[in-house]
C-alpha cells in the first residue's frame, strides 16, 4: 500500500514527522503504483488539520480518475460530511485521526453512517515509558501530545466496530530502520481490526517482519517513492517467504 503524504498539492516524505521533502506529482505517483501492481493505495493530507481545513477535493479527483485500486484518504475529515464529500470525490475509503480522537463520536457516526469498510482510523503514536502500554497517542500530524495510552485508544476505536487501524510510530517513521513491531504486536493481539504496517519500511525484511507480526496491510512510501525497493519485487519475495499476495 503506496503512501501518498501531501502537502500543498505535492507528493511529500518526512523523516519522524519532520525534514518534509518533495516526491512528485500525486496523479503521475498513483498512476505508476498501479501500474506496478500496488494493491491498495493511501492518500494522506498531512497539514489539513493544522491548518484547520478540509481535504484538497480536487487532488481526490484528479488522483482517483486514474486510480483503479482501492483509494483510502486522510486528512482534515472533521465529520460525516467531509467524509462523504471525500467519498463522493472518488476515494473508496476515509481514514480519520485527530478528529477521531477529540471527538469520538465521530468515528461511531462514521461506521453508522458510512459502514464499517469505509473507514480507517489512523492512530499516530510515540514512544513514552510513563503509559501502561509504553505508547502515547499524537495528533495533529505527530505535532501534539496527548497524553492518552495508545494500546487503551486503539481498544476504544475497535469497540466502535472499526475494522481497520493504521498505526504509525513517530520513532520509526521515514528512518527506514524498520516498522516498530512491538506496537504492531500489541494493537493487533489486542484488537480484531486489521492492522495497517505504517511508519519504518526499508529493505524488503522490514515488510516479512511486519507480517510475521500481525500487519495485513504493509504501507509504505519513501522506498517506493524514490525507486528503493519495487513492488513487484517485495510480492515476488513476500511469496517466497511464505505470504499471500494478490
Amino acid at each position: 500500500m503506496p503512501c501518498l503524504d501531501m502537502r500543498q498539492g505535492r507528493v511529500v516524505k518526512g523523516v519522524h514527522f519532520v525534514d518534509i521533502q518533495d516526491a512528485g506529482d500525486p496523479v503521475a505517483c498513483a498512476r505508476a503504483y498501479c501500474e506496478a501492481g500496488a494493491d491498495e493505495l493511501a492518500m494522506l493530507d498531512i497539514t489539513a488539520t493544522v491548518e484547520h481545513r478540509a481535504t484538497l477535493l480536487d487532488v481526490v479527483r484528479r488522483v482517483a480518475a486514474v486510480t483503479t485500486i482501492p483509494f483510502t484518504v486522510g486528512g482534515g475529515i472533521q465529520d460525516v460530511a467531509s467524509a462523504q464529500a471525500v467519498l463522493a470525490a472518488g476515494a473508496n475509503k476515509v481514514s480519520t485521526s485527530s478528529a477521531a480522537f477529540r471527538q469520538p463520536q465521530v468515528i461511531a457516526n462514521m461506521i453508522r453512517d458510512l459502514g464499517p469498510d469505509k473507514v480507517t482510523v489512523a492512530i499516530d503514536v510515540d514512544r513514552n515509558p510513563a503509559l501502561p502500554s509504553g505508547y502515547e497517542v499524537f495528533i495533529d500530524g505527530g505535532r501534539t501530545a496527548t497524553g492518552a495510552d495508545a494500546l487503551e485508544w486503539a481498544r476504544q476505536v475497535a469497540g466502535y466496530g472499526v475494522r481497520c487501524i493504521l498505526p504509525t510510530s513517530k520513532a520509526t517513521d521515514g528512518a527506514r530502520t524498520g516498522f516498530d513491531l512491538p506496537l504492531i504486536r500489541m494493537i493487533a493481539a489486542a484488537t480484531r481490526a486489521e492492522i495497517v504496517a505504517s511508519g519504518g519500511a526499508g529493505t524488503l525484511e522490514h515488510f516479512r517482519q511486519a507480517a510475521e507480526a500481525g500487519a495485513t496491510v504493509l504501507l509504505a512510501a519513501s522506498v517506493f517513492h524514490f525507486g528503493l525497493i519495487a513492488i513487484p519485487d517485495l510480492k515476488q519475495y513476500l511469496r517466497a517467504n511464505g505470504f499471500r499476495v494478490h
